[in-house]
C-alpha cells in the first residue's frame, strides 16, 4: 500500500510541474462589430528551465496565437477550405532578451515593447484586446449564441534557429500551447 501512494504522489508531482509549465487561458471572448469577431485573450504563460536558459542566452522564442471559427458551420466550412484547413487567423508573439539592457522585449508583428521583468513580458504574451479576426461582413445577421470559436496560443518551435528545433522535436519542455480554447461571444454593446 505504501509503494501505490509514493508512486501516486510521484505522479501527482511530475503532473503538477508539467501543468506549471505550460500556457493556460485566463480570458478568451469576443464580440460581433460590423458582422466580424472582435476577440479579446489573456494567457498565463511559464517557461520551464531549460526555455528560460535558452532565452536568456539569445534565443528568441516565438508564440502562436491562432483563431478558429467552428459556427455557423456554413462560414467555417468555408474559412477551412480558404485557409486550407489551418486556423483562421494567427498573429505572432516574439519574445527575446536584450542583454545589454537586461530587459525583454515582446514583438507584435512589427511593433515591440519593452519589459524590466520575465514576468512583465511573459503576461503580455497572448494578451490583445479588439483583435478583429473576421473579414467585415462575414457574420451579419448571424446572432451570438449561434456563433462558435476558439483560440489556443502556443510555442511555434518552426521558428527557432535550426539547432534548437532538433532539440526540440519530441522534448516536453519544448512543447508549450494552451491547447483549444473556446470562447464566449456576445452582441457588441
Amino acid at each position: 500500500m505504501r509503494n501505490v501512494s509514493l508512486v501516486l504522489g510521484l505522479w501527482f508531482a511530475i503532473a503538477l510541474t508539467a501543468f506549471a509549465d505550460n500556457i493556460t487561458a485566463g480570458r478568451a471572448e469576443a464580440e460581433i462589430v460590423d458582422g466580424q469577431l472582435s476577440l479579446n485573450t489573456r494567457f498565463q504563460t511559464r517557461l520551464p528551465p531549460t526555455l528560460a536558459d535558452a532565452l536568456s542566452q539569445g534565443v528568441p522564442l516565438t508564440f502562436r496565437l491562432d483563431f478558429e471559427l467552428t459556427r455557423p458551420r456554413t462560414e467555417a466550412y468555408k474559412l477551412d477550405v480558404s485557409n486550407w484547413f489551418e486556423p483562421h487567423a494567427s498573429l505572432t508573439f516574439k519574445l527575446s532578451y536584450q542583454s545589454l539592457t537586461n530587459r525583454y522585449r515582446v514583438t507584435i508583428g512589427t511593433l515591440p515593447r519593452f519589459y524590466s521583468s520575465l514576468a512583465e513580458a511573459l503576461s503580455a504574451i497572448g494578451s490583445i484586446r479588439g483583435w478583429r479576426v473576421l473579414e467585415p461582413g462575414t457574420l451579419s445577421g448571424v446572432e451570438a449564441g449561434d456563433v462558435k470559436a476558439r483560440a489556443r496560443l502556443e510555442l511555434d518551435i518552426t521558428e527557432l534557429p535550426k539547432p534548437f528545433q532538433f532539440n526540440a522535436f519530441g522534448s516536453s519542455d519544448w512543447a508549450l500551447s494552451s491547447g483549444w480554447v473556446g470562447i464566449g461571444v456576445k452582441e457588441a454593446s
